[in-house]
């Protein structure tokens, strides 16, 4: 069986690696602001993940299974995305500080040979231990916070303001391998 993967996350693409070892990399074009955030984070990050593997099928030929996945952030009611810019990084991090905030991730896995759709939600709680103006403004001086939901990486430096998560750790990750093992074999697709 061939794979794809949906997504242009280095992090993504890392941790399919462990479970998968060949697949092909093709970047959805589905406008996630075709979606509109309806006020359930679960449903929203499945509707995200379902837009960009239906996007990427339209373009593939052969039989294969697509896995796409999309992360976000939620805190205080408010979606965190990746920051515009250095003011928002630091605004969302110290928003954070001292606080607990969830982590969804949506999976969406097509298998094209018999249109078999499966699509689900991790949700994980990632508690931050109380963090300095100095702490962020270094943080941010290292680049990693600007390409990441919530402007941080829990597998980089950032995981050093992590005081405990609840949940899958992969799943704030980016993919989490346990729920997209589940569903693959749930297909009938066996690693």
């Amino acid at each position: 069986m061939k794979f794809i993967l949906a997504s242009a996350s280095e992090r993504r693409k890392e941790l399919l690696g462990r479970i998968i070892n060949e697949f092909k990399i093709i970047v959805s074009d589905f406008d996630e602001t075709s979606i509109n955030f309806q006020g359930h984070c679960g449903e929203y990050v499945k509707e995200l993940a379902l837009g960009k593997i239906n996007a990427v099928s339209k373009n593939v030929i052969d039989d294969c299974v697509i896995i796409g996945c999309d992360t976000i952030v939620y805190h205080n009611g408010e979606i965190l995305g990746k920051p515009k810019d250095e003011k928002d990084a630091y605004k969302m991090l110290q928003s954070l500080s001292g606080t607990s905030h969830k982590v969804y991730s949506g999976i969406a896995v097509k298998n094209t040979a018999t249109n078999e759709i499966k699509t689900d939600y991790v949700c994980t709680e990632v508690y931050f231990s109380e963090i300095s103006s100095s702490q962020i403004n270094e943080y941010i001086e290292t680049n990693e916070p600007m390409d990441k939901a919530g402007a941080y990486g829990i597998q980089g430096y950032g995981g050093i303001f992590v005081e405990k998560i609840i949940g899958c750790y992969y799943n704030v990750v980016g993919l989490p391998l346990n729920k997209l093992y589940n569903m693959l074999r749930e297909m009938g697709v066996n690693l």
